[in-house]
């Protein structure tokens, strides 16, 4: 890698620093909402129907990840260790913010956007790793280039896939693995005593009623979001006109903006992108789509992309002192 993960935190926004508060209060009430709404919806089982329970917790537990994912890039206020308080408690259950933090950083190294190996959210392979795979990985990796196959198949092969990865990584303490997964755990209890305890849900119709949903609703965010380029701006894609899925998302749909500024607070993102959208889309070279009815009409059975990388690994950038003869 070019560079740590820690080097990606914080970003400076493009512009001047004038769109950073102290304390961004709708960020902070929107939390607040969000867990709240989460004990009244799951304390709600056994008194509505379970569709309902379901569907509403589906839409709390993936808006919870949009602002896990909000806080990673030092919202909503000055104070990391405050700001990580905030969101700690894990909703999904199956997903540690410590983990999710250290590979999403790593995903923000912007010049190795896609490379199969240093970014951690690439769908892309190299050829020597793809032929090491079996038939049946394979094809199951073919349907998820899919927009249908990335929801059905997915959202269950993502989570078994990292918990695999996981228990590699705490068996041999790769990162602070074990820190990480222990502390996890300690903040799932409070969460498994809820619904078990207090709602009287098993947890098996937790996961698969809206869990499961909530990382298929994710995908659907993150699916059409990068494509391997040898520009790095080109491999940023933009999705306008979201008003359903783009605040579900916390309008990470206006990706482009997001890999630049990730400082902006969510709810400025709309009036920025506005101010930027020419000079956004001409560097991304039009990668954009209308909405994401748009994303499901070019690709809900045909093929995002290719599975290989186009160039097997994105070419290290020079070292200037090197170029320089230093």
């Amino acid at each position: 890698m070019t560079a740590t993960t820690e080097q990606c935190l914080p970003y400076a926004p493009a512009a001047s620093g004038n769109e950073i508060a102290a304390i961004e209060w709708p960020t902070l009430g929107l939390t607040l909402a969000t867990y709240g709404s989460w004990l009244a919806i799951t304390a709600s089982y056994g008194h509505l129907p379970l569709a309902v329970v379901a569907s509403l917790g589906t839409v709390l537990v993936t808006l919870h990840g949009s602002l896990q994912h909000e806080i990673i890039h030092g919202h909503p206020t000055r104070n990391a260790l405050f700001n990580r308080l905030t969101v700690v408690v894990p909703l999904s259950l199956w997903l540690p913010y410590a983990r999710y933090r250290r590979s999403h950083l790593a995903h923000h190294i912007d010049a190795r956007l896609t490379d199969p190996f240093d970014d951690p959210e690439s769908f892309y392979w190299t050829p020597e790793a793809w032929t090491r795979l079996g038939p049946i990985r394979q094809a199951v990796l073919r349907l998820q280039q899919t927009l249908a196959g990335r929801i059905i198949i997915g959202c269950f092969w993502r989570i078994g896939m990292f918990l695999a990865k996981e228990a590699r990584a705490v068996l041999h303490n790769r990162n602070h693995a074990r820190r990480d997964w222990i502390e996890h755990l300690l903040w799932c209890v409070p969460v498994v005593l809820w619904i078990k305890g207090i709602c009287a849900m098993p947890l098996w119709i937790y996961f698969v009623t809206i869990v499961i949903p909530a990382n298929g609703l994710q995908l659907i965010r993150s699916f059409a979001e990068h494509r391997a380029r040898t520009t790095m701006r080109e491999r940023i894609a933009i999705v306008e006109s979201s008003w359903i899925l783009g605040p579900l998302f916390l309008f990470n749909n206006l990706h482009a903006l997001h890999h630049e500024a990730p400082m902006i607070p969510w709810y400025r993102y709309n009036a920025r992108y506005r101010l930027e959208r020419e000079r956004l889309i001409a560097e991304n070279g039009a990668l954009v789509y209308r909405t994401y009815l748009d994303v499901v009409a070019r690709y809900l059975f045909r093929p995002h992309d290719t599975m290989l990388h186009p160039s097997g690994r994105i070419p290290p950038e020079p070292n200037p002192k090197i170029a320089a003869g230093a």
